[in-house]
């Protein structure tokens, strides 16, 4: 296991669509490493551009800030269904450090992804889990979450990480 860098907004690796992954046995020492970053940056999610590799898998765990270790990694993962319902919540990037936007997200989204088995899997995120899914997920499209916001907010968010920069 290694730690990896995370790449800083404005890098274009972080608005590169990420390409599929073929080969399961090719991202499982990338997983390793992306915990380990995620874990020790410290945050709850992790998508593999943001350590500058460009496919389509991504490493969450909502709650081992709390105590309750939930590792989960995603690899191809699809959006499959989203709520009707949003909700308007803060979120942090560790490749925007400094910087919270409030965006607005549906509270429950249902993914199919492959696990690190090869098995394909279904889930449904809620809560906190969804955020994260969705955040993470957006890394995989080339969207940050200064993209999710209004122009005006968007450039004003900008302008602040690079004052502080």
């Amino acid at each position: 296991m290694s730690l990896r860098d995370i790449l800083l907004w404005p890098d274009d690796r972080l608005k590169t669509p990420c390409a599929e992954v073929t080969e399961l046995d090719a991202v499982k020492d990338l997983v390793t490493d992306m915990f380990e970053t995620m874990y020790t940056a410290p945050g709850r999610g992790l998508a593999a551009p943001q350590v500058g590799v460009l496919s389509r898998v991504f490493v969450m765990d909502a709650g081992w800030k709390d105590g309750d270790m939930t590792p989960l990694a995603l690899i191809n993962p699809e959006i499959v269904e989203v709520s009707e319902t949003t909700a308007k919540g803060p979120e942090g990037c560790l490749s925007i450090p400094g910087v919270t936007a409030e965006v607005r997200r549906p509270t429950c989204v249902k993914m199919s992804f492959t696990d690190l088995a090869g098995a394909r899997q279904e889930r449904v995120f809620e809560g906190a889990e969804a955020v994260i899914a969705q955040h993470e997920y957006d890394h995989l499209e080339g969207i940050v979450h200064f993209d999710r916001l209004s122009p005006e907010a968007g450039k004003a968010l900008k302008l602040q990480y690079q004052m502080q920069r």
